[in-house]
């Protein structure tokens, strides 16, 4: 599954990952291979990756949004 974040600055990340942990407005939620198409907004909080290679990577975010399709993540962060 493809993953990029990305800041009106700069993009943060861009890599294959088997989990995206995204803390959501309404709670944090995982993102697995094969998951149903998702728009979602984000709140303040850490973003925690799983890359293929079962290396864990963090990234703290202010707010955003993300959008799940075809195995493509990409969370738009607004401020870092």
């Amino acid at each position: 599954m493809q993953l990029d974040i990305v800041t009106p600055d700069e993009q943060l990340y861009s890599g294959e990952i088997k989990l995206v942990k995204l803390p959501g407005v309404d709670g944090s939620f995982e993102i697995l291979k094969n998951h149903a198409p998702l728009i979602s907004t984000l709140e303040k909080g850490k973003i925690k990756i799983i890359e293929e290679n079962n290396e864990l990577k963090f990234f703290e975010i202010n707010d955003g949004v993300v959008e799940v399709q075809n195995n493509k993540v990409i969370v738009l962060a607004g401020s870092i």
